[in-house]
């Protein structure tokens, strides 16, 4: 093997049997074509699926699935402690609850014990199944132990079964591994989430006036989907309560969409009921129409509008904050300006009594809708933390690196 094989990222592949094994493939042309080294090992029901052909012209290498093939490489122990990523694409129930119980009675199980690398869970399977509490405590245990276990997708099963369950999205998985591929480069602790539930408002919220009109703001969601897609990577299970956006689903996340500030409001608080972390990236709009026109409101020539009347929404940072659902947990805020930037920023923390919040400048063609974002963050504590313009992606890794500490204190 020459230098530039050995610097490749090594990632294990693994596949269980279930209908979306074939789904995966579009997984593994993509990290191979972005130049990782691949190793698939399939179980032997995946293969009911997917032949070992395919897998191993896809990945360049032998795709085995038994301990015993190729003994004198101990391939059980050796491509586990090898690998700089795991991934099990489809992982089915059994896989789960085998890899919860650390069985091991094939190549991919055991490959799973040896492992000291970040470990993905892309499970698939009937929403039933999923849903059985059997399949949830061992979700549990594997998130508890610091492997990522995303949440799957809502959408149309095997047959005409529709539900939760549904393989997450190739391309999102993909971005994922990146993800956690990046940060073990940096030396970074990868899964420090594990175990967490954190909730992220994200997106702008829009105020009926009448059937056709509303206020509302120029959030994209960009730095809230940023936030969540971030916060899986690391381990995490993520609630997205997201207002009014364009943007695909992150991986792994459970979105809940909403329209206005108050069932943002309703969304939020009951996600945060059980939640370590509330983190709210969301331009939610202070204020809305004292009424709503049931019918569309008409010019009429020679006469003025009547005057629109506001009223104040709820504010449901300052809520959050003055009443935690439980001991210990960590309340992040966003602050948007337009001038003053942290005098206002200093101010508002006061105001609300959140333990972190960002504080950025926003106008045209700064911070919405932009894939970029600088920011400072300013804590209870007095600290300030500047965070250079940079990929949005940056800045929530940042606001975790300082929720991370804070919850491990708070929880001793």
């Amino acid at each position: 093997m020459d230098k530039r094989e050995r610097e490749r990222p090594r990632v294990v592949l693994g596949v269980s049997g279930g209908i979306a094994a074939y789904k995966a493939c579009e997984l593994l042309r993509r990290l191979t074509e972005s130049g990782h080294d691949v190793r698939v090992v399939p179980t032997a029901s995946a293969l009911h699926f997917v032949g070992e052909a395919t897998w191993s012209a896809l990945s360049g290498h032998p795709a085995d699935t038994e301990v015993w093939e190729s003994v004198h490489e101990v391939p059980h122990v050796r491509i586990g402690q090898a690998a700089d990523l795991v991934v099990v694409a489809p992982a089915t129930a059994d896989m789960l609850a085998k890899a919860a119980h650390g069985l091991a009675d094939d190549l991919l199980t055991n490959t799973l014990l040896t492992a000291r690398c970040p470990v993905i869970f892309a499970p698939a399977m009937h929403t039933e199944m999923w849903e059985n509490p059997a399949t949830q405590e061992n979700v549990a245990t594997l998130r508890r132990r610091g492997a990522i276990v995303v949440e799957p997708a809502v959408g149309r099963l095997t047959g005409v079964d529709t539900g939760k369950g549904r393989f997450p999205d190739p391309v999102e998985i993909f971005a994922l591994c990146r993800r956690v591929l990046a940060r073990g480069a940096e030396g970074a602790a990868v899964a420090d989430l594990a175990g967490r539930h954190v909730v992220v408002s994200a997106g702008g919220t829009r105020e009926p006036l009448d059937p056709v009109r509303y206020l509302g703001n120029r959030s994209s969601g960009k730095q809230g989907y940023a936030l969540a897609a971030t916060a899986a990577a690391r381990g995490a299970r993520v609630t997205l309560v997201a207002g009014n956006t364009e943007l695909p689903d992150p991986v792994g996340v459970d979105v809940v969409p909403v329209g206005t500030a108050r069932q943002l409001r309703e969304a939020v608080l009951k996600a945060a009921a059980d939640a370590d972390a509330v983190v709210m990236a969301a331009a939610v709009a202070d204020f809305r129409p004292a009424v709503y026109t049931t019918a569309k409101i008409k010019k009429v020539e020679g006469r003025e509008p009547e005057p629109i009347v506001l009223v104040r929404n709820p504010d449901i940072l300052a809520e959050l904050s003055a009443d935690r659902a439980r001991p210990g947990q960590v309340v992040v805020g966003f602050a948007a300006e337009t001038d003053d930037v942290l005098a206002n920023g200093r101010a508002k923390l006061a105001r609300k009594g959140c333990d972190l919040l960002v504080v950025n400048e926003v106008g045209e063609h700064k911070a919405f809708g932009s894939a970029e974002n600088e920011a400072v963050i300013l804590a209870a504590d007095g600290t300030e933390t500047p965070v250079p313009y940079g990929p949005k992606e940056a800045l929530a890794d940042t606001v975790w690196d300082l929720v991370g500490p804070r919850l491990a204190e708070n929880h001793r």
